[in-house]
């Protein structure tokens, strides 16, 4: 049996990095978390941070220094999510929404990680989730 427990992201400390994730998915940052290790959980999986000496960022899109993973976030409401997202710290990378309002947008953490702020067509809320149709 194979299953995914953890998401382990690399940086020089994992509990500012840890606040960072912990306010932009709303969830918080695990108990017993400290410099070395700090966690999110996520149902059965866990976003976690890991400290790593002479920690080196990624310099997206520059292949010198490659992202090495991007993290995905659905969401409803991609212009109330951008201003908040940074405010907390992320940078605005590219801009690849549509003029229909459906696509993308990528941005870097505080450390350089990038991830993105998606809004795909075909995506409902529910209050179990996000629930993908299968006409679009």
């Amino acid at each position: 049996m194979l299953r995914l427990t953890d998401f382990i992201i690399d940086c020089p400390d994992t509990m500012k990095l840890a606040a960072f994730y912990s306010e932009v998915t709303g969830r918080a940052v695990k108990e017993g978390s400290d410099e070395n290790w700090a966690g999110i959980q996520f149902g059965e999986i866990e976003l976690a941070f890991i400290r790593v000496e002479g920690y080196r960022a990624p310099q997206w899109p520059d292949s010198e220094h490659p992202k090495q993973f991007h993290l995905d976030f659905e969401v409803d409401d991609i212009e109330a999510e951008q201003s908040r997202v940074l405010a907390l710290g992320a940078t605005l990378q590219q801009d690849s929404i549509g003029p229909d309002g459906y696509g993308w947008r990528v941005y870097t953490d505080p450390i350089g990680h990038p991830f993105c702020l998606c809004r795909n067509k075909g995506v409902a809320w529910t209050d179990q989730g996000l629930i993908w149709s299968k006409s679009d």
